[in-house]
């Protein structure tokens, strides 16, 4: 049955979140006591499901009795989850691919046990030193996938359906995020990447917000949701003022909250429905309160979504 635009899964991203508590442990050590302050904070925002994004917590590296917490410290706190989305875990690293590919087959083993629908996978690479230093990462240049290497990209595709198929066998569709200078840094490369697996649980994340907000001439965002949205199973949601002086040829970008910024959701939510697009949704923000900003983010994609479920009956 298809959600409605009371019950669309929308989950809150933990990116604002540190990985480490304020006393210097590690929240994946920390146990569900601190969990369950962050769910609270979370369920507060006004939302009802989660994306454990693995900067905050690894699912796919607790052992048993730490996922039975999690799960313990989600159903307490009132909270479903949308995703377990994997971040900057690439399966073909040039140093740490084959150990990444194993941390992803772990992730969906986790996200079958504590009932998460979608793993979310991407091929960005961990923040450089000087992405490390700027204000916003995304205005230093990253780690880029050789992109005419025919054979990395295969290898990309092999990895990846490995992925896909465990997690078919477990009930997990896999989600694959749009990100730049990656093989899926492109429309046409996620279509390429998505149509090489050939799995029906594979599909993509179409995150336009992770090029809109690069400081350089880029796809149009109409152009790759036209392209992706058909093949989508889940999405990440965010929004960017964007400039771009002639004069100077500088670009400019900061976060935005989703209703002001260069990317029309209204068009594209519209878009999404007409494609068929029924997967779950993750709200994200960088910078101040990512929490507020994520919830009113929520609110605005529910009027959204009843107004243009209304309008397509």
């Amino acid at each position: 049955m298809a959600p409605t635009a009371d019950d669309w899964p929308i989950g809150a991203a933990l990116i604002q979140f540190p990985g480490t508590t304020r006393a210097g442990m590690s929240v994946q050590d920390a146990g569900p006591q601190h969990w369950s302050r962050i769910f609270a904070e979370v369920r507060a925002a006004g939302f009802d499901h989660v994306d454990l994004t693995d900067s905050w917590l690894r699912p796919g590296d607790l052992d048993p009795a730490g996922r039975a917490d999690l799960v313990r410290a989600l159903k307490d706190a009132g909270l479903g989850l949308t995703a377990i989305s994997v971040v900057r875990r690439s399966v073909i690293d040039p140093r740490d691919g084959q150990d990444n590919l194993a941390y992803a087959l772990r992730t969906v083993e986790a996200a079958a046990e504590i009932g998460a629908p979608v793993v979310c996978l991407g091929l960005h690479r961990p923040l450089l030193p000087e992405q490390q230093q700027a204000e916003w990462f995304w205005t230093a240049a990253s780690d880029a996938d050789p992109l005419q290497d025919g054979d990395a990209f295969m290898l990309a595709a092999s990895r990846f359906r490995e992925v896909g198929r465990a997690a078919a066998e477990l009930g997990v569709d896999v989600s694959l995020e749009l990100y730049e200078d990656t093989f899926l840094g492109t429309a046409d490369s996620c279509l390429r990447m998505v149509d090489a697996i050939d799995l029906d649980n594979v599909g993509l994340n179409p995150d336009v917000g992770n090029i809109v907000r690069l400081h350089r001439p880029v796809e149009a965002w109409q152009e790759i949701l036209a392209k992706t949205l058909p093949r989508a199973n889940y999405w990440h949601v965010k929004n960017y003022f964007r400039a771009h002086d002639p004069a100077s040829g500088a670009y400019i970008s900061i976060p935005a909250p989703l209703e002001l910024g260069v990317v029309d959701y209204r068009r594209a939510v519209e878009m999404a429905l007409a494609a068929g697009f029924q997967g779950p949704i993750c709200t994200e923000h960088y910078g101040g309160d990512g929490l507020g900003v994520s919830a009113t983010n929520r609110r605005y994609l529910r009027d959204l979504l009843r107004i243009k479920l209304e309008v397509s009956e």
